[in-house]
């Protein structure tokens, strides 16, 4: 009976993320190796790591930086059909000045490049769920609250 229930319960993908942001309050997007839309840092948690520690790694595997990372803006419960599940929590990076810039070493393997983008415009580089969770994210970092979504959405 056990094993029975277990198989019903959701074992979700969990990614953590981070929103940087320049002098000018535009918000940084990667531009993945893999993918045909522009992303913000971060990744997939992984065994024993929890969403901070998962967020920080990384960030310097993918930018080569280690700053610090701020409080929890979002989480977001995001099934995806072809992958299932997913639970994504998403950080404040605060803003990443000339110093920082200029240390970036980005992971060839992951990333080609990385852009900062008005987040008023933002839909016209990513893909609709990921352009609400940085709209939302952007609006908590500014309140200074904490949001929870389902598919980038809020929940009434």
């Amino acid at each position: 009976m056990a094993s029975d229930l277990t198989e019903s319960f959701s074992r979700p993908r969990v990614a953590a993320g981070a929103l940087f942001f320049d002098h000018l309050g535009w918000v940084m997007m990667v531009v993945p190796s893999y993918k045909d839309y522009l992303d913000i840092p971060g990744g997939y948690i992984e065994h024993g790591e929890t969403p901070t520690q998962a967020v920080a790694r990384e960030v310097k595997e993918e930018l080569g930086i280690i700053p610090p990372i701020g409080r929890l803006l979002v989480v977001d419960w995001a099934p995806n059909p072809s992958e299932g599940d997913k639970q994504l929590f998403v950080f404040d990076g605060g803003v990443l000045d000339q110093d920082w810039l200029d240390q970036i070493v980005l992971d060839p393997a992951e990333l080609t490049g990385y852009e900062f983008h008005d987040v008023a415009s933002i839909t016209e580089v990513t893909i609709p769920r990921l352009a609400r969770r940085i709209t939302h994210g952007t609006r908590a970092r500014g309140e200074g609250s904490t949001v929870y979504l389902e598919n980038g959405e809020t929940v009434s």
